[in-house]
C-alpha cells in the first residue's frame, strides 16, 4: 500500500492516446516460436517460468514490481496469465485506470493511496477497508497479520464478506480468496468491476472487456496449459446511485413510448432557449455530457449570458468535462433549485436517466418561461 500522491482522474474519451499499456508485457510473449518436435517433447515446467518471468519482470509501474527469479510451479499448482494480447488491450488499461481512480477516492480520507492493483489488494487489507466504508460495517479481522497464515485467513473471511454482500452463488463466482491471494489480475478485475458496479461508482467501463487468460497447471511433473476466455465487462446500462425509485425509473422499465414522448418535450423545450444563441441540440442523450450546453441553457433560464472564460468551451479531455458540469449544478443551485438528483460525474460519464432528470428539473422550474 502506498502513500504517495493522488492518482487523477483518467481520461475515459474513445480516442486512446498511443501508450504502453498498464499490463504491456504482463504475461510476457506467451506466442512463442515454433518448437522442432524434439523439443516440444521436452517442454515442461521450464517453459511456464520462462513465460512468467518474461511478463512479470516487464510490469508497467502501476501494477507490481519485478519479481525474483525464484518461481515455479508445484504439483497440483495453478497459475493464470494474460495473453499478450489481452495484456496490451488499451481497454484493459482503462478499466485498471479507472478502478484506481475510484479506490483512491473513495479511501483519500483513510490517507491510503492504490497504486498497483494485484500488490495493495492481495492481502485482503484494502478490500476490507473499502467494504467497511462503502457498506458501513465492521469485518473483525487482524488489522495487522505477519504470518502468511493469517493473511490468507483474513484475506479469506474479507472475500466472504465481499461475495456476501454481491450476493454472488458460489457456482457463479469467477475468483476466490486464493486466486486474489495469488495476485491473479483477472480474478481483481473482476471482483472489482463488480464492487464498483453494486456500489454505482461514478466511472463508466468500457463495454464487453475480456481477457483472454492461459491456465498453467502441473500434474505428475509435467505442466499443461489450455486458454480460456474471461468477462471483465459488460455494457453498464446505469450509473446514478440506488434510491427511491421515480417516474424515469418506470419509464426506462416498463415505457419506451413514453419515454420518447418525454425526451421529445424536453428536447423541444432546450432548443426553444437553446435557439436564441443559434445553438441547437439533436440528442439529449450525449450532447449534454460535456456540460457546454448545460452552463448555457441554465445561464438562458435565468436570464444572463455566461462568460466563455468561465468554463472550457471546446472541451479536450474528461477532467473539462467534469469541471463544466461541476459549474453547471453551481449555477443551478444559485438559482435556488432543489439539489439534482444525478451526479456531476454521471452526467459526464454519459448516463442517459441522470441527464433526463436534470433537464425534467429545469423543464419543471422554467417550462412557462
Amino acid at each position: 500500500m502506498s502513500t504517495l500522491g493522488r492518482s487523477k482522474t483518467p481520461q475515459r474519451d474513445d480516442g486512446l492516446k498511443k501508450k504502453e499499456s498498464f499490463v504491456d508485457k504482463l504475461t510476457g510473449t506467451l506466442s512463442r516460436k515454433k518448437k522442432v518436435p524434439e523439443e516440444e517433447a521436452a517442454y515442461d515446467e521450464d517453459e511456464v517460468l520462462e513465460l512468467e518471468l518474461e511478463g512479470r519482470e516487464a510490469l508497467d509501474s502501476s501494477l507490481v514490481p519485478t519479481l525474483a527469479k525464484n518461481i515455479w510451479l508445484e504439483e497440483g499448482e495453478i497459475r493464470r496469465y494474460l495473453t499478450k494480447e489481452t495484456a496490451r488491450d488499451p481497454k484493459l488499461a482503462q478499466v485498471v485506470d479507472l478502478l484506481i481512480y475510484w479506490l483512491n477516492e473513495e479511501l483519500a480520507d483513510q490517507r491510503i493511496v492504490v497504486r498497483h492493483l494485484q500488490e495493495d489488494l492481495f492481502d485482503g487489507q484494502i478490500l476490507q477497508k473499502l467494504l467497511e466504508k462503502l457498506e458501513q460495517i465492521r469485518i473483525e479481522v487482524p488489522e495487522v497479520t505477519q504470518s502468511g497464515q493469517g493473511q490468507r485467513e483474513k484475506m479469506e473471511l474479507v472475500i466472504q464478506t465481499a461475495n456476501r454482500i454481491l450476493g454472488q452463488p458460489r457456482e457463479q463466482e469467477k475468483w476466490n480468496w486464493e486466486l486474489i491471494y495469488q495476485k491473479d489480475i483477472t480474478a481483481i478485475l473482476q471482483l472489482l468491476v463488480l464492487l464498483a458496479l453494486h456500489y454505482r461508482a461514478p466511472i463508466r467501463f468500457p463495454d464487453n472487456v475480456q481477457a483472454n487468460v492461459v491456465v498453467a497447471t502441473k500434474e505428475h511433473g509435467q505442466v499443461k496449459t489450455h486458454r480460456i476466455t474471461e468477462q471483465i465487462t459488460t455494457v453498464q446500462t446505469e450509473l446514478a446511485p440506488k434510491g427511491a425509485r421515480d417516474a424515469f425509473d418506470t419509464l426506462f422499465d416498463y415505457g419506451p413510448d413514453k419515454l420518447a414522448h418525454v425526451k421529445t418535450s424536453l428536447l423541444a423545450f432546450c432548443n426553444k432557449h437553446l435557439n436564441k444563441i443559434n445553438l441547437e441540440v439533436s440528442d439529449l442523450d450525449t450532447q449534454f455530457q460535456d456540460g457546454v450546453f448545460l452552463v448555457l441553457l441554465v445561464g438562458l433560464l435565468e436570464g444572463y449570458f455566461v462568460p466563455l472564460y468561465h468554463f472550457n468551451l471546446q472541451v479536450q479531455n474528461h477532467e473539462e468535462k467534469v469541471r463544466n458540469v461541476q459549474f453547471a449544478f453551481k449555477l443551478i443551485e444559485d438559482a435556488g433549485l432543489e439539489k439534482p438528483r444525478s451526479r456531476v460525474q454521471d452526467i459526464a460519464n454519459g448516463d442517459v436517466k441522470s441527464t433526463l432528470r436534470l433537464l425534467h428539473l429545469l423543464f419543471t422550474k422554467y417550462k412557462h418561461i
